[in-house]
């Protein structure tokens, strides 16, 4: 398998990052001028948001939810699973990458809103940059991180997965929370 090594520190220092509350490094790269509100809603908010999201060091995405639908969209580096789980328990892992080095990857992957979510480089030692999109765009009161013992309790047949990926207490308390897509 070729990889696609990237220098992380250059990528934190170039794009400007962030560390991000559920992992990894983040920074808001757009969000629309143009609002919407969701049906029999009065919330008012950005169409749409994007950010530059870096996994490295053996950082992980902790699973978390939000309330609109978000594109992942692979930029460079290693290839990243997004392992996505439904309100029935079903376990679906989109495996992002530079699909025209590595067959079983994608470009983009869809998580729908509401889904639990995590992502991991597939590797341990990878890195890898990615985008996210959010549409309607993100907003920090609709994240929800599933806390400890939650998503394993709702979904035991992914036991395994749910708590090795699950948040580090002290990345919640060390990290600002706001801007993210």
């Amino acid at each position: 398998m070729q990889r696609d090594r990237i220098d992380s520190k250059v990528w934190i220092e170039r794009l400007k990052l962030e560390p991000h509350p559920e992992g990894g490094f983040f920074r808001e790269t757009y969000r629309a001028k143009g609002k919407v509100t969701r049906e029999q809603e009065s919330d008012v908010r950005s169409a749409s948001t994007a950010i530059y999201f870096l996994l490295c060091d053996g950082a992980h995405s902790a699973w978390h939810r939000i309330r609109s639908d978000e594109v992942w969209h692979f930029y460079a580096g290693d290839p990243v699973d997004v392992h996505v789980l439904d309100a029935n328990g079903a376990l679906v892992t989109h495996r992002l990458g530079n699909a025209l080095h590595h067959p079983d990857t994608v470009f983009q992957a869809v998580v729908e809103a509401g889904d639990w979510f995590a992502a991991e480089c597939r590797e341990a030692s990878g890195a890898a940059l990615v985008g996210c999109t959010v549409a309607p765009g993100f907003e920090f009161s609709e994240f929800e991180m599933a806390t400890p013992g939650m998503l394993e309790a709702r979904y035991p047949q992914h036991r395994e997965l749910i708590a090795r990926l699950g948040p580090l207490s002290s990345r919640a308390s060390s990290t600002t929370t706001q801007g993210q897509a």
